[in-house]
């Protein structure tokens, strides 16, 4: 008989962003912190185009650097599950770095703790508000002049914002459809298919 597994509920709020982009996440405490990148760009709608870290506390989990390029860089985010750093370094919520460049920083709550019975799917996504800013626009300071923009179309830079956001963006839209379909791709990819019987 297989164990009942461990969910927490994550409230990720992208800081310095107006209107609001939040979403709620149920994820597996066992998860680890490279599957939990995947599962948060998925959230988001971001493109996983970009460097990106996991700052819990004083630590730092990233990609994996073979090579050593970055010497100080973060952690091994493969070899660190989420319910390990969270005892490693007590915290009650994390910072989710992506793109350094543009610098989207996020906020990750640690909203409650449940436990779902085995077999249940424990990654999915509850909630979502407000869509994406679009890939390199220059984080959020240039996301709200691109927002500013749309929405005067007597600012000079009215036409540029129309092509890098499209006809139809709307700031305000309900992207859970969308977030939350993106997500049950990324874990359905780490889900064991039943052995087949022999």
């Amino acid at each position: 008989m297989t164990a009942d597994q461990k969910i927490v509920r994550l409230k990720i709020v992208l800081d310095h962003v107006e209107p609001k982009v939040e979403r709620w996440l149920i994820v597996p405490l066992k998860i680890r912190l490279d599957r939990l990148h995947e599962v948060l760009q998925a959230a988001i709608g971001w493109t996983n185009s970009h460097l990106w870290e996991i700052r819990i506390g004083d630590l730092g989990w990233g990609p994996a650097d073979p090579d050593g390029l970055f010497g100080d860089g973060p952690l091994d985010a493969r070899k660190t599950t989420l319910q390990q750093a969270l005892t490693q370094t007590g915290a009650k919520r994390f910072t989710y770095l992506y793109d350094f460049g543009d610098g989207w920083s996020h906020t990750v709550k640690l909203d409650k703790f449940e436990t779902l019975p085995a077999g249940v799917d424990a990654t999915f996504l509850v909630y979502a508000k407000g869509p994406c800013p679009p890939e390199d626009c220059g984080g959020p300071f240039g996301y709200t002049d691109l927002i500013d923009a749309l929405s005067d179309p007597a600012h000079e830079s009215h036409h540029d914002a129309f092509d890098i956001l499209g006809a139809r963006f709307n700031p305000n839209a309900d992207p859970t459809h969308d977030c939350r379909a993106a997500v049950e791709r990324t874990a359905s990819r780490w889900i064991r298919k039943p052995r087949k019987p022999r």
